[in-house]
């Protein structure tokens, strides 16, 4: 289904873009290929085949959820300005 540049300026005009009619025409050139093409697509007969979130198997790599490092506990309530049983004790905000 080809396009009219009637058409194509409308589509111009609601997504707010200036075209001079040279441009209009290359517009509906583009478009009506773009058309074509999304016509050939809908033909091809996909029955059977499951539709797919991806076009690649593409799998997320995980890690082992383990420690990497335990940490310096002690060193670093070493430089706290207060921390007392292993907690850092923090000034009261809100009574």
């Amino acid at each position: 289904m080809p396009l009219s540049t009637e058409q194509v300026e409308h589509i111009a005009r609601l997504a707010r873009i200036e075209l001079s009619a040279a441009e209009t025409e290359a517009a509906r050139i583009r478009l009506d290929r773009i058309f074509e093409l999304i016509g050939q697509m809908q033909e091809a007969d996909t029955t059977g085949v499951e539709p797919m979130s991806h076009p690649q198997e593409n799998t997320a790599r995980l890690r082992a959820d383990t420690v990497a490092d335990a940490g310096q506990p002690a060193l670093f309530q070493r430089i706290a300005p207060q921390a007392e049983a292993g907690l850092y004790l923090v000034p009261k905000v809100i009574e």
